[in-house]
């Protein structure tokens, strides 16, 4: 738990963070804030399947400012909350909160900025935003301690994930009337992200055994913590069928649905019980791929 005096830190960081552009420049580096890259376009997707044919750019821009903000205090919460355990393993140990490059303090300022973002974002959009945007914040924060008690954390962040969708259709139309595509969307992606957690956490093994952090690769072990992954994005694949015949949408978004296909096989192909060394290239290729293909397809085809 965080103690009193980080608490404090954090608000007298809010005075000078802004001043000091080092120490955002680190903070950016600490919440790897470009991998807002893998959640965005599917919010994008669900608001322009809510709004379509009109287009609201401003009711965008506000989604994205609240996804990024958003992904932005979950970042940051994990990274404080897991700080001890991040200096136990020999992958996460060079991370800015344990080698020093960022405080706690600093840490805790960029959290709560992002915070308020996101809730200002929420209000601007609509009251039934502002009203359940705390209810999103939960999973955000639940997932760090996931994997203190429960063999399956990476569900936990599914979870987290699959508010983006849900939230970008309530921000367009102000009402859960006709969510959904939606829903199932947001299904759809938390699985995907839960599927690839479960893939990441393979490289932990070992040493998640020894500290005591419970993971399904560290319960189960590696091969059968693959074929979970590989059932989960089974289920994920039917549910973007799913979404796309809820949607109606039409031939481009089948073919951006192929191509997910074989990315999906990609991933599971490159990464194998005996062999982990491609699990950096399968989360960056294959999932930044998932994510742009099948927003361009779809958008493409709402035009056409």
């Amino acid at each position: 738990m965080t103690q009193p005096s980080d608490r404090s830190g954090a608000a007298a960081g809010l005075r000078t963070a802004v001043t000091e552009p080092g120490k955002v420049t680190s903070f950016l580096r600490l919440v790897k804030v470009e991998h807002s890259i893998f959640a965005l376009p599917f919010a994008y997707l669900s608001a322009f399947v809510a709004m379509w044919p009109s287009f609201r750019v401003v009711d965008l821009l506000l989604i994205t400012v609240a996804m990024v903000a958003g992904r932005t205090f979950a970042m940051a919460a994990n990274r404080i909350l897991d700080r001890k355990i991040d200096a136990q393993n020999p992958r996460t140990r060079d991370r800015e909160l344990v080698t020093g490059a960022v405080s706690v303090r600093t840490a805790w300022t960029g959290a709560i900025v992002s915070l308020v973002f996101l809730f200002l974002a929420a209000g601007l959009l609509n009251w039934l935003c502002l009203v359940l945007s705390p209810l999103a914040v939960v999973p955000l924060v639940v997932y760090p301690y996931a994997k203190r008690f429960t063999n399956f954390p990476h569900y936990v962040l599914a979870l987290a994930q699959a508010v983006a969708p849900v939230g970008a259709w309530i921000a367009i139309t102000g009402t859960f009337a006709g969510s959904g595509p939606a829903w199932v969307l947001g299904a759809a992606v938390g699985l995907w992200i839960g599927g690839f957690d479960i893939i990441y956490a393979c490289q932990d093994v070992e040493v998640d055994r020894r500290i005591g952090v419970h993971s399904t690769p560290a319960r189960f072990g590696i091969r059968t913590a693959l074929h979970i992954s590989t059932a989960t994005h089974v289920v994920t694949f039917a549910l973007f069928v799913w979404f796309g015949m809820l949607a109606g949408l039409g031939w481009l978004w089948w073919i951006g649905l192929a191509l997910t296909a074989v990315a999906f096989a990609y991933q599971h192909v490159v990464v194998t019980p005996s062999d982990l060394s491609k699990v950096n290239r399968a989360f960056f290729t294959a999932n930044g791929f998932v994510g742009i293909a099948l927003f361009v397809f779809a958008l493409l085809d709402l035009l056409i």
